[in-house]
């Protein structure tokens, strides 16, 4: 026996949006530290950078939160099937 699809909705990919999330925060660093003078240190992080990438990714996230739950049809779809009760599903 087994469960009878009923029909499919359309539901974001939430895996596929991942990338989405790490471009938009890249992008949203990159403009707020386009006029920092360039670092002597090199490749090691200061806690000025650390709080920029982490309001970054919360402002990215904040974004593209309210945009997939108003215009979820922007992002990548998958169909997500849904099923048909059964017999053994409905209680007597």
């Amino acid at each position: 026996m087994g469960l009878d699809v009923g029909g499919f909705a359309q539901k974001p990919n939430w895996p596929r949006l991942g990338p989405t999330l790490v471009i938009a925060s890249s992008l949203i660093l990159a403009i707020r530290t386009a006029r920092w003078p360039v670092s002597e240190a090199g490749t090691h992080s200061t806690p000025e950078l650390d709080r920029e990438i982490a309001y970054a990714v919360r402002l990215a996230g904040m974004v593209l939160s309210v945009l997939v739950a108003h215009h979820e049809s922007f992002f990548p779809q998958r169909k997500e099937p849904w099923f048909v009760p059964n017999d053994d599903d409905i209680p007597h």
